[in-house]
Order: C-alpha cells, then sequence, then structure tokens
C-alpha cells in the first residue's frame, strides 16, 4: 500500500511538471490563434464602420450599370447579404470539418484553409478597382468558409495539445484572438485611418495578412499527439511531438492515457455525423453542444457587434463619437475574454456559462426598457449602453469561449470531428439567421427584440444548470464516464450498444464483430 501511495505521488508530481506552459506550446498556441481566429473576429466586424461607404460604392456601381439608382427595399437586402454571407459561408466551412481533419490531420486541415483567406482578402482588396460589388459578397462567403474551418479546427487542436490542467485556458485562447480580431477592426475602420471612401478596400484586404504568416510558420510546430497516435497508429511520433510540446522526457502517463483511449473507441471507428446522432451513448453530449451553440449566436452577440453603431445612436450617442464608444467596447471584450482564460481553470467551465448567460439575460431584459424609455426619461440612455457593456462582459467571459472547449473535452478522438462539424454547423446557421434577420426585427419589433434574446439566454442558462456536468481538469476518459452515467449507458459491459453502432457505420453488413468486456 505504501508503495502504490509513493508510486501515485510520484505520478502526481511528474503530472504536475508536465503540465506547466512551455514555450513551444506558448508558440504553436498564438500562431494557431492569430493566424485563424484573429481573422474569424476581424470578418466579423471589419465592416461594421465603412458600411456607409462600401454602401455608396454598390449604389455608385449599380448606377454606372443601369443608368437608375437602386431601390432602397433592394439596397436593404443586398446589405443584409454582404453581412449574413460571412456566416453562409461559416455553415459551409463547417461540413468541411470532418473530412479534413480525419484525413489531413489538425495542422494540415489549418494550413490548407489558409489558401482561402488569401484568395478573399485579394478579391476583396481588388474590388473597388474592378468595379464590382458582387466580388464582395462572394469573398465574404469565401472567408466565411475559412471562419467555419478555423473556428472548429483551432479549438480542437489546441485541445489535443494542451495538458489537461491547461486545457481550458489555452482553450479560451481561440476566443481571446477573436476579439482582437474584433477591436483591430474596430480600430482599423476609424474614419481617420481606413473606415473611409478611400482605405476601405484596404481595411477588407489586410485579413490575408495573418494567413501568410500562418502558412510560413505553422509547418515547423508538431501535429497533434491524439491524432498521431489514435487516428494514424504512429506511437513514436506521437511520443516524439508529446515531449516537445511538454519540454519533458517521461511522457508514459498521457501516452498511456491515448492508448486507453484508443482501446475503448477501437471497436467503433471513426463516427460520421449520422452515427454520432444516432448512437445513444453520445446523445447527451450531442443535445448539449447543440443547446450551448445556439444559445451562444442566438443570445444577440452578433446583433451587438453587426449594428453596433446602429444601437449606440438609438441610445443617443453623437455619430461624431459612436465609432469610439464601439471601440471601447471592443477593448472591454478582450480584457474580459483574456481574464476568462486566467479564470477558467479556477472557477471551473459551468460557473463561467452560466454566469455569463445570466449576464446577458439581465441585460437583453434592461436593454429593453431602457431603449423603450429613453424618449422620455433622458438618462436611460446611458443605461443603455452600460447594458451593452455588461452584456458584452457576460458574452466574454462565459458564452462565446466555454462552448467551444466543451466539444473538445466532452468527445473522444473518434467522435470529435464529428461533434465539431454538428457545433459548428448550428453555431454559424445561428449566426446567418441573426444576421439575416436582426435588420428586419428592429423594424417589426424595435426595441421588444432584445425580449427575444433574453428568453433564449435564460432558457440555455436552465439547460446548463441542470445537464452540463463540470469537466475542470478531469481526462477525456473521466469526462465520458460522467455522461455515460446521464446518458444511461454502461461503458464496460453495455455490449449491445456498440453491436448496435457497429451495425450502423458498416451499413447494415451480416457479418459483427463481438466485442469482449475487456476491449470495453
Amino acid at each position: 500500500m505504501k508503495l502504490k501511495r509513493e508510486k501515485q505521488e510520484s505520478s502526481d508530481d511528474n503530472e504536475g511538471s508536465k503540465g506547466k506552459m512551455t514555450l513551444l506550446l506558448a508558440l504553436v498556441t498564438l500562431i494557431s490563434a492569430f493566424g485563424s481566429s484573429f481573422q474569424y473576429g476581424y470578418n466579423v466586424s471589419v465592416i461594421n464602420s465603412p458600411a456607409p461607404y462600401m454602401q455608396d460604392f454598390y449604389n455608385q456601381t449599380y448606377l454606372d450599370r443601369n443608368g437608375e439608382p437602386m431601390d432602397s427595399s433592394f439596397q436593404t437586402l443586398l446589405w443584409s447579404l454582404t453581412v449574413s454571407m460571412f456566416p453562409l459561408g461559416g455553415f459551409v466551412g463547417s461540413l468541411l470539418v470532418w473530412p479534413l481533419v480525419n484525413n489531413c490531420g489538425r495542422k494540415g486541415a489549418l494550413l490548407i484553409n489558409n489558401l482561402l483567406s488569401i484568395v478573399a482578402a485579394v478579391l476583396m482588396g481588388t474590388s473597388e478597382l474592378a468595379k464590382t460589388f458582387e466580388v464582395i459578397i462572394l469573398s465574404r462567403v469565401i472567408m466565411g468558409i475559412y471562419a467555419g474551418l478555423a473556428s472548429n479546427v483551432v479549438p480542437m487542436f489546441l485541445g489535443e495539445l494542451s495538458p489537461r490542467n491547461l486545457r481550458g485556458a489555452i482553450g479560451v485562447v481561440p476566443q481571446l484572438f477573436i476579439t482582437l480580431g474584433i477591436l483591430v477592426a474596430q480600430i482599423l475602420g476609424l474614419n481617420s485611418i481606413l473606415g473611409n471612401d478611400e482605405g476601405w478596400p484596404v481595411l477588407l484586404g489586410l485579413t490575408g495578412i495573418p494567413s501568410l504568416l500562418q502558412l510560413l510558420t505553422l509547418p515547423f510546430f508538431p501535429e497533434s499527439p491524439r491524432y498521431l497516435l489514435i487516428q494514424k497508429g504512429n506511437e513514436e511520433q506521437a511520443r516524439q511531438a508529446l515531449q516537445k510540446l511538454r519540454g519533458w522526457d517521461d511522457v508514459d502517463d498521457e501516452i498511456e492515457e491515448m492508448r486507453q483511449e484508443d482501446q475503448s473507441e477501437r471497436e467503433e471507428g471513426h463516427f460520421t455525423v449520422f452515427s454520432l446522432c444516432t448512437f445513444r451513448g453520445l446523445r447527451w453530449q450531442l443535445i448539449s453542444i447543440i443547446v450551448m451553440m445556439m444559445g451562444q449566436q442566438l443570445s444577440g452577440i452578433n446583433a451587438v457587434f453587426y449594428y453596433a453603431n446602429r444601437i449606440f445612436e438609438a441610445a443617443g450617442v453623437d455619430s461624431s463619437s459612436v465609432q469610439y464608444v464601439t471601440v471601447s467596447t471592443g477593448a472591454i471584450n478582450v480584457v474580459m475574454t483574456l481574464l476568462a482564460v486566467f479564470i477558467v481553470e479556477s472557477l471551473g467551465r459551468r460557473i463561467l456559462l452560466l454566469a455569463g448567460f445570466g449576464l446577458c439575460c439581465v441585460s437583453c431584459a434592461v436593454l429593453t426598457l431602457a431603449l423603450s424609455l429613453q424618449v422620455t426619461v433622458t438618462w436611460m440612455s446611458y443605461l443603455s449602453i452600460v447594458c451593452v457593456i455588461v452584456y458584452i462582459i457576460g458574452h466574454a467571459i462565459g458564452a462565446s469561449p466555454i462552448p467551444f472547449v466543451m466539444i473538445t473535452e466532452m468527445f473522444l478522438q473518434s467522435s470529435r470531428p464529428a461533434a465539431f462539424m454538428v457545433g459548428g454547423s448550428v453555431h454559424w446557421l445561428s449566426n446567418f439567421t441573426v444576421g439575416l434577420v436582426f435588420l428586419y426585427m428592429e423594424e417589426g419589433l424595435g426595441p421588444y427584440s432584445f425580449l427575444i434574446f433574453c428568453a433564449i439566454c435564460l432558457a440555455t442558462m436552465v439547460y446548463i444548470f441542470f445537464i452540463v456536468p463540470e469537466t475542470k481538469n478531469k481526462t477525456f476518459m473521466e469526462i465520458n464516464k460522467i455522461m455515460a452515467k446521464r446518458n444511461k449507458v454502461e461503458i464496460q459491459d453495455d455490449k449491445d450498444e456498440f453491436k448496435d453502432f457497429h451495425r450502423t457505420v458498416s451499413g447494415g453488413q451480416a457479418e459483427e464483430k463481438e466485442v469482449s468486456s475487456s476491449e470495453l
């Protein structure tokens, strides 16, 4: 017993040493997030500030072609498409996650993805010279495909690279770079910089620079060790990658954990989206990521960022100052997401999710009241600005970053790509919906449109409280066992569940492979 206890203490000490942030792990995290996640945030916000100048370009181009001005309803539709084509492309990109990461690896998928961003940047940067607004809309689709892939592959890649005691903090880093991208786009979009009649094509074209830097540097960093061992079956390469990432030669504990995960999933093969949706053993994991992703996007965050200037102008901010207020909210977003990086491992994922959606819920309710009464009560204008800031804080600490962390943690290697594909598709479809219909919601409902977002935040918070477990500092196998109880599946003994699954993935073939209890 004493020897066993000493061995466990020695193992814990080694785990602590191997769980530190090394220079290589920090560099691959920063390069992956800057080269990919940064552009997601940049392109969410980049067309907000120069919108009037871009719309003038649309009108002038239409007038030059047709000899008559553009109809106002067609102009509204055209601009809504310009905004919403980005998330629609994101949905298409999410559909490519599963085949790309399984065939090209996590790092390979990111490198291939950079080509899309560079092509879109060139097209957008030259759109004014070509006198065509259609190419902007097309480029927004291409950038959306890029962002759809990046927003799913980067959290998966970093989650598989990270030691479990840093997985949450590193998992929030992509969201931090999304907020940095939003802030940089807001700053460069100021009228005095590039948000003007001459500068907006350059503003759109700058998005290709991070991709170029990632394309030149990422090949020198290791691939995901879990991908190398579990999916490629190359233990030696996985061991070498782990040793580089941990700065420590003894990586036997993590290799053994991967072997156990590989053994437990050997009979499952790779999940497709269809098999994931029909597999009883992952039912609540799948429902949870769908609810969290829908809650993340339908809670109104894109309404705030896509139409931030309109919200502040409606709140009484002078039109000459509204850009600077928007930049200040972007800075708050960055600071609060940075705070989430440092507190996620101490407070846990679940508390941040509940606190984040709770703040968003209250903010939407009070914002509705403030916007409704600001005509008769002058100080309500200031309250509405406070509500927007509190909303951004809530989203930054929980609702935005944590769902992607949870997808990485709630699924094992065989089902993780399909899970990201489902979660990413829900994320981008919800994003597309808000971007397309919010302008019409605002025209029809006015300030009461935020009551819809309030109800969605409340429903998501209730679901998380009753269903979603805490995953902090747990291995993937430990989390899988927690969810197995909720799914009412016995991991060790439930042969029938795996037999049913085999019938699904094998296309109903007559031959069925028997699985022993020891293998499960």
